[in-house]
């Protein structure tokens, strides 16, 4: 494989970025939603994650992005204010060969760098190991699962609550 070139997203990427969450959103119960947002609506959404300071990447292998990562608000009240959740997609043709732990430890890094100092990774399906093993291996540990709080693909899906902390 090529070097993976992680960089700060752009409004370039959009297209990209919808493509392959829409392969997630469609094919897979790594994320709850079940209509595929527009290029537009990734967009927006972007630019909602980076009015909030938080970093928001992508990363490319030969001018091609194969993937992204972005921290959010965990939650809208204040004292969550210092508590960041975690998302990461990767191209269903890169899976394996590095993009995603590539990606997730830089979003860690550069989260360090700023106020927060604990991340959460909601991970959609439990049965989603390769999710689970990837935060493992960036420090995340599981602390709960939420039992059948989804539907999708008529069946019944649990979320994996992981978390690490961020600095000292």
């Amino acid at each position: 494989m090529s070097e993976i070139l992680v960089r700060p997203a752009t409004e370039e990427d959009a297209a990209e970025i919808a493509r392959i969450y829409g392969h997630y959103v469609l094919h897979t119960c790594a994320t709850f939603e079940t209509e595929a947002p527009s290029r537009e609506e990734m967009a927006r959404r972007r630019l909602a994650v980076l009015e909030l300071g938080l970093p928001y990447l992508t990363a490319e292998t030969e001018g091609r992005v194969i993937g992204y990562a972005y921290a959010n608000a965990y939650r809208p009240r204040a004292a969550y204010r210092f508590t960041v959740e975690d998302s990461i997609y990767v191209d269903p043709a890169e899976v394996r060969r590095g993009c995603g732990e590539t990606l997730l430890a830089l979003l860690i890094e550069q989260c360090e760098q700023g106020p927060w100092r604990q991340m959460i990774a909601v991970i959609g399906d439990s049965s989603n190991n390769a999710s689970v093993r990837l935060h493992e291996r960036v420090g995340f540990r599981e602390v709960g699962r939420l039992s059948s709080v989804g539907f999708k693909f008529d069946r019944w899906i649990d979320s994996v609550l992981m978390q690490r902390a961020l600095g000292a």
